[in-house]
Parts: structure tokens; C-alpha cells; sequence
């Protein structure tokens, strides 16, 4: 006879670590389907100086290694398999890692969320080391110093508004000509005299080998390329959540987020959800862990009252 677990958690970050460990401690059987890249955004951090308990901050590996560490010793089983496949029509719930099946009596979605990158040479080589997303983990390393954010939404509005406060100069990219924010963030933004906003221009390269030296910039109107130093460069072009998986399945925005109802609910009884795959604002590993804790005792409680219900039909 297949195993069915009491709750299966697909995802590795610090929403689904955290998610495991109130689980297990529960005492429910957890099972943590974390991916082939598992860790989440955290395995691209460099030092987290954010995170509570850390007063001299930790590495963005080592934290998600110490989460993963602790969900383990308290007996949660974590497979490094990608979902491939989810069934939460029948009961109790199919979740397939390609031909492999695997039941259970409910299920936490803790797939987190990607950055949206440029894609451009030199990016991804630089991360943690002068590329960043998220200016209120970063921007204290900073101060100081000259600064650029790519983006024209409200995030990215945010992220300078939090880089003016240590930054010497924040430049603002924008491919076009106007922003999409709020009118309010915009307001904010252009009252700053520390921030220079450059329109109708694309980021084109970052150049730099242990740090950022300056990013070669194109104006898409005129065609002219230069070079713009800066010390950082901060991406704000959006996040997109990791839930083309469950499309059809559960019920999500129109950006993508799955939908929370109450807590942290989604539209099919007995399947939950925690990070970023279902916040579009704070995008935080504090939050993730909050989520994460959150839907833990949402499962609990869950199938605590399938249980009395249950016996009470016997």
C-alpha cells in the first residue's frame, strides 16, 4: 500500500522549511518535495544581515542550510525532486515528480517567486557583489556610495526611496519615457535631489570583475551608448511567482500570486500556501518564515478537525 503522508510541501525556501518544521513538530508526517536548485533566493545571497538572531549577520546559503539542517533533525523527509504534476481534485492529493506518485492528506504550495533579471553581460556574475534585488537588505552596504535601480513600478520607487537614506546618488533607469507607479511614489521621487532619473534607456552591460566598475547604458531613442559608474545596481523590473504549475488548479491574480483566503487558505480545501508565490509586496525571508509558520499550524489545525470529524462518523 502507497504511504500517505499528512502533509506535502513543495517548495525549500524559508516559507517551506519553516512550514516542515512546525509540521514535524506537530507530529504529522512531513514530507518536503524541495527541487533539484533547492534553497531558494537565499542560495544567490551573499551576507544576511536582516534576518533576527544574527547580529553579525549570516550567509544566504548558510541560513537556508541551517533551515533545511533543523526541518531534518526533527524527522521531516526532504527530496531534492521537482513537482512535475499536481492532482488536488482527488483525495487524498497526487503530486508526481514525472512518473513518481506520491499521496498525501494535504499540501502547503512554498514555491516561492524568480527576479525578473535584465539578462545582459555581466549581471548574474556580479550578484552579491554589487547587483542586488532588494534594497532593505542591501542598501546599508552602500552608504555612501552612488547607486542605479532599473524599473519604473512602484518597486522600483521603493527601492530608491530605501537607497536615498545611504546612497550619495541613486540614479532611476527607465526604459521609457513615463513611469507606471502610483502617482504618490512618483511624487516622492521626484522631490529627491538625490536621485537623477534617466529616461528611455536600457541597461546593457555591467562591467566589472569583484565589484561593479560602471554599466554601459543605450538611450533607445537616440541609439547613444555610454558608461555610467556607479558601485551598485539594484534590478526592479518585478518578480514573477513560480505557480504556472498549479494554473487552472488554484486560484491566482493576474500577475500570478496564488490567491489567500483567510490565513493562509487557497481556493481547494486542504491545499495551503506561504511566501512569495503568494506576496507580491514584502518579498522578505522574514516573511517566507512567517508564512511558512503560519500555514504549519493552518495544516495542524486542519487535519486535527478531519480527524474529529472522521471518528465522529464512526
Amino acid at each position: 500500500m502507497e504511504k500517505v503522508w499528512d502533509v506535502l510541501i513543495i517548495g525549500s525556501g524559508p516559507a517551506s522549511l519553516t512550514c516542515a518544521i512546525y509540521t514535524i513538530r506537530g507530529a504529522v508526517s512531513t514530507l518536503v518535495l524541495a527541487g533539484e536548485a533547492w534553497g531558494g533566493q537565499l542560495m544567490l545571497t551573499t551576507k544576511v544581515d536582516n534576518f533576527p538572531g544574527f547580529p553579525d549577520g549570516i550567509e544566504g546559503p548558510d541560513l537556508i542550510t541551517n533551515m533545511r539542517k533543523q526541518a531534518e533533525r526533527f524527522g521531516s523527509t526532504i527530496l531534492n525532486k521537482t513537482v512535475t504534476n499536481v492532482d488536488f481534485i482527488k483525495t487524498p492529493f497526487e503530486i508526481f515528480v514525472g512518473e513518481e506518485k506520491y499521496l498525501s492528506k494535504t499540501a502547503v504550495v512554498a514555491t516561492g517567486a524568480q527576479t525578473v533579471w535584465l539578462n545582459v553581460p555581466g549581471e548574474k556574475e556580479l550578484i552579491g557583489r554589487g547587483v542586488s534585488t532588494c534594497a532593505p537588505c542591501d542598501a546599508p552596504f552602500f552608504k555612501g556610495k552612488v547607486v542605479a535601480v532599473v524599473g519604473g513600478g512602484d518597486t522600483a520607487m521603493e527601492e530608491v526611496s530605501v537607497l536615498t537614506k545611504y546612497a550619495s546618488k541613486v540614479y532611476l533607469i527607465h526604459r521609457k519615457d513615463t513611469f507606471r507607479a502610483s502617482p504618490v511614489m512618483q511624487k516622492k521621487v521626484n522631490n529627491n535631489q538625490k536621485i537623477e532619473i534617466i529616461w528611455n534607456t536600457d541597461v546593457t552591460k555591467v562591467n566589472g570583475e569583484l565589484g561593479i566598475e560602471n554599466l554601459e547604458i543605450k538611450n533607445n531613442k537616440t541609439n547613444e551608448v555610454k558608461k555610467l559608474k556607479v558601485d551598485g545596481l539594484f534590478v526592479a523590473i518585478g518578480h514573477k511567482p513560480e505557480s504556472d504549475l498549479f494554473a487552472g488548479v488554484l486560484e491566482r491574480d493576474e500577475k500570478g500570486f496564488i490567491k489567500v483566503h483567510e490565513g493562509s487558505k487557497t481556493s481547494v480545501p486542504g491545499v495551503f500556501v506561504a511566501g512569495d508565490v503568494a506576496d507580491p509586496k514584502y518579498k522578505q525571508a522574514i516573511t517566507s518564515a512567517g508564512m511558512g509558520c503560519m500555514a504549519g499550524m493552518d495544516v495542524l489545525r486542519y487535519l486535527d478537525l478531519d480527524f474529529t470529524i472522521s471518528t465522529t462518523k464512526i
